[in-house]
């Protein structure tokens, strides 16, 4: 069976689930309104422009990984779905492939949207703090942006499929990111630059400070993404479904 059918068919089901559809609005709205408010706070012009313009995206992460995860496990429910699915289509690595493609291209799509809504919002609350950014710096920011929300999300699917339940994919990566990221970070040293989230950070930032630069620090953020992805494709072809 060719990739395109597939990948359609998957790209109407995330069009026909209103949750997916909320998600993606909560994405846009947290990501843009919490960048606007980041700026015009005072205490935050001292740091770096690019990352206080896009520092919603902290937030708007947490919305793109209920997306990865909820478009895969709304096809666990009660099994019927996935069986579905996966009779349809019986090459399951085909399928995943296409669920996949699928998540990755309309969260890249509304990303785009997201961050240079984003950034503007920003850039209008800091005013003359944000003048030494330069556009290459901006264009980055956008695009780096939108790229790490899409391997989040990919992220969120990978596990999802893994353990096959979108409520544990969540109560293993929100506290993962939040909790080990932020609050016992520092106790980890140079290993945290390392961490899928605070790698893939460093894109949006206009003088990174850590270990890793902006492309490197995206790249370990992939390399996670696509372990989570390999070990659901793992299990899928594995169990049965």
């Amino acid at each position: 069976m060719p990739f395109a059918p597939v990948f359609r068919s998957e790209w109407l089901k995330i069009r026909t689930v209103r949750s997916l559809l909320a998600t993606l609005l909560v994405l846009f709205a947290v990501t843009t309104a919490f960048s606007a408010l980041a700026a015009v706070d005072p205490e935050d012009h001292g740091a770096d422009p690019l990352f206080t313009a896009l520092s919603g995206t902290t937030l708007g992460q947490i919305a793109a990984l209920a997306f990865g995860s909820l478009a895969v496990s709304a096809e666990y429910r009660e099994g019927a779905a996935v069986r579905l699915s996966l009779t349809a289509v019986p090459r399951r690595g085909l399928w995943f492939a296409a669920k996949a493609a699928a998540i990755a291209a309309v969260v890249l799509a509304v990303a785009l949207v997201t961050s240079l809504a984003a950034l503007l919002a920003g850039l209008a609350g800091l005013g003359d703090a944000a003048d030494g950014l330069t556009t290459a710096d901006q264009v980055r920011g956008v695009l780096g942006g939108a790229v790490y929300l899409t391997l989040m999300a990919l992220l969120a699917a990978g596990l999802a499929t893994l353990l096959r339940s979108g409520v544990a994919t969540l109560s293993v990566l929100i506290p993962f990111i939040l909790v080990v990221s932020f609050v016992v970070g520092d106790a980890l040293g140079t290993a945290v630059d390392f961490m899928p989230d605070r790698a893939g950070q460093t894109v949006l930032r206009s003088e990174p400070d850590g270990t890793l630069g902006p492309w490197t620090g995206l790249a370990v953020t992939a390399c996670w993404t696509a372990a989570a992805l390999l070990a659901g494709a793992w299990r899928l072809r594995r169990q049965d479904a």
